[in-house]
């Protein structure tokens, strides 16, 4: 059977701290103003009884994934593993995956986004230096579940940085595998489920 990558996020063990973010960024060299994944948060109940819900957001690698469909060029794709990709040569920067995308998980490189810097100074940090040659500016980048840590047996960066363990990721087609045990376990649904992308991230309660 073939592989097919997914994730779950378990919100009862989100903390909010943000650590995926972090290691995402210093994975993926993802340029400042754009996160790959982020952690959203909500206050719920009213005082004295409130307390603070954590949302953590990632692109869903959709098997309907609304950013190819729209694709002029095919540059977005999915792998046999299921992964959404992008072939940057074949990117022309529309925007239309942008767009199309309900989860807002798409971004286009600015040509201002690599002179300002991390630190919005005009100065390039050598971390940058060594991690901005994989980018090109025009074109549409996203959240690749670390693809090349995949493909060495490893697991995406956000999910091993996780201090609470709230990342699960696995074979989505395996019965036996933490990721699918949990969905099961715990009634896993997708986000926005009602849009028929099928999302291969699933939340629990």
């Amino acid at each position: 059977m073939t592989v097919k990558y997914g994730m779950v996020l378990d919100l009862k063990r989100c903390l909010g701290c943000n650590a995926c973010t972090v290691a995402c960024k210093s994975e993926n060299s993802v340029p400042n103003g754009i996160a790959w994944t982020e952690t959203l948060s909500e206050e719920i109940g009213k005082y004295p009884n409130v307390t603070r819900a954590y949302i953590p957001t990632i692109c869903n690698h959709c098997e309907d994934a609304p950013c190819a469909r729209v694709c002029p060029t095919t540059a977005t794709y999915t792998t046999d593993e299921g992964l959404v990709l992008v072939d940057e040569d074949k990117c022309i920067g529309c925007g239309a995956c942008v767009v199309a995308c309900p989860y807002k998980k798409r971004a286009k490189l600015k040509q201002e986004t690599f002179e300002t810097g991390l630190h919005k100074s005009g100065e390039i940090t050598p971390f940058e230096e060594q991690g901005y040659p994989r980018f090109t500016v025009g074109t549409a980048v996203k959240c690749t579940f670390c693809h090349e840590r995949v493909n060495q047996g490893l697991k995406p960066a956000c999910v091993v940085t996780c201090p609470t363990e709230a990342r699960i990721f696995g074979d989505l087609n395996d019965p036996a595998s933490e990721p699918r045990k949990l969905i099961q376990a715990r009634k896993g649904y997708q986000p926005l489920a009602e849009l028929n992308t099928r999302p291969k991230v699933f939340y629990v309660d």
